[in-house]
């Protein structure tokens, strides 16, 4: 998306611009814009970035590269500037969008790319009730043929719909590593400062 969000940036034409995550790990929608380490080892630099904390685990769900505690810096400096919007689904919905999908396309999309068919699907229902005419444009960056195993149990009805853990989200975003600034070298009477990190304790 980032093509078209330069464009419109440049004066081009504005575009509407839907990022989409999963209910079970709603780092957009529910997490917090800040510093934070990309693994819960604790051994990445630390990135800016919307996150639920990097000690937060998700519950388990069928979204792949979807259960991840962070977003994208990119992505979050946009959504955190208000160019783009967020949305969260649960995976069942998503399930059912991506098998209505294949059924017409010939395409069985993996089940992280399901949220955005859902989304793009949700969307052209909403310009059909609104009797609007709309060029709806969606990533599928990728096929689901190493996930079959995540549709048969779709269509035995043992997927599940999980919600995130909101009390454990506090918890993890309670230990977000704190930033602050400290005083190195003074010249001709001015203090420089660099950041000063204190990692979390526990």
């Amino acid at each position: 998306m980032f093509p078209f969000l330069g464009q419109q940036l440049r004066g081009g034409r504005g575009r509407r611009i839907l990022a989409v995550e999963p209910a079970a790990c709603p780092t957009l929608t529910q997490g917090r814009f800040a510093y934070d380490f990309g693994d819960t080892a604790h051994l990445t630099p630390l990135t800016k970035m919307h996150t639920l904390g990097s000690s937060f685990t998700p519950p388990g769900f069928h979204a792949g590269g979807l259960r991840y505690h962070g977003m994208g810096p990119q992505v979050s400096h946009a959504l955190q500037l208000g160019l783009i919007e967020a949305r969260a689904y649960a995976q069942t919905g998503c399930f059912e969008a991506a098998v209505q999908f294949a059924r017409h396309e010939g395409i069985v999309p993996a089940p992280e790319c399901s949220h955005a068919v859902k989304a793009a699907i949700d969307e052209a229902l909403r310009c059909k009730e609104e009797g609007q005419g709309q060029t709806i444009l969606f990533n599928l960056s990728g096929h689901g043929h190493f996930d079959m195993q995540a549709y048969i149990d779709f269509f035995d009805g043992k997927l599940e719909d999980r919600e995130y853990d909101a009390a454990a989200a506090e918890v993890a975003l309670a230990q977000l590593p704190q930033l602050g600034l400290r005083p190195v070298t003074a010249t001709r009477g001015i203090a420089a400062c660099a950041p000063r990190f204190n990692p979390p304790t526990g």
